[in-house]
């Protein structure tokens, strides 16, 4: 069965923004849609949050996908270094990879991260980004992009993709993920 995960980020909830939307049109296509709630999310330590992953998740298989939102992006991309499995796909929306001058998170990008093993195991990528997020500089979410050979996607006027901008709906991360699912009909 094809299953998503949509992982939220720092400060991040299930409940709030697209998270909802995707999940629901997720399911409507066919997935076993998920959005796990991160233990400690304004105070995120990364193995709590990596254990929190291999609960939710498991095995990962061509049937598995990932979205994520900042940083779940990170989150994402060290839980699949983890592990064996080659997922189906990943969407990275408003993903980065190095300092964006926050402490209460830099953990998650100061220790060492195979980009080599994310790739191989993270099936095809979209990264997606706005023009005018004022958390992640749109410099460090292309270069996070070109890291992992993702399709760039650059959105306009949609700041950090967080419901506090008005983002409730995000059909391009919809349009991403089905089109990295072979059996879907589009």
């Amino acid at each position: 069965m094809k299953r998503a995960f949509i992982i939220h980020g720092w400060n991040g909830r299930p409940g709030e923004g697209w998270f909802p939307w995707l999940k629901s049109r997720l399911e409507e296509r066919g997935f076993r849609a998920a959005v796990p709630a991160m233990p400690q999310p304004d105070m995120p330590k990364v193995v709590e949050w990596l254990k929190t992953a291999h609960k939710a998740v498991g095995r990962v298989d061509n049937e598995t996908y990932f979205v994520g939102h900042s940083l779940g992006c990170i989150l994402i991309a060290r839980y699949l270094a983890s592990q064996d499995g080659e997922a189906g796909g990943c969407v990275f929306v408003a993903g980065f990879s190095n300092s964006i001058n926050i402490p209460e998170i830099s953990e998650f990008y100061s220790l060492p991260l195979d980009i080599g093993k994310v790739t191989s195991r993270a099936g095809k990528i979209t990264a997606i980004l706005s023009d005018n997020d004022d958390t992640v500089p749109l410099t460090a979410g292309k270069e996070f992009a070109a890291k992992l050979g993702a399709k760039l996607v650059i959105e306009k006027g949609k700041g950090h993709f967080s419901g506090s901008d008005g983002i409730i709906e995000l059909p391009s991360a919809l349009a991403a993920v089905i089109s990295r699912d072979p059996s879907s009909p589009g």
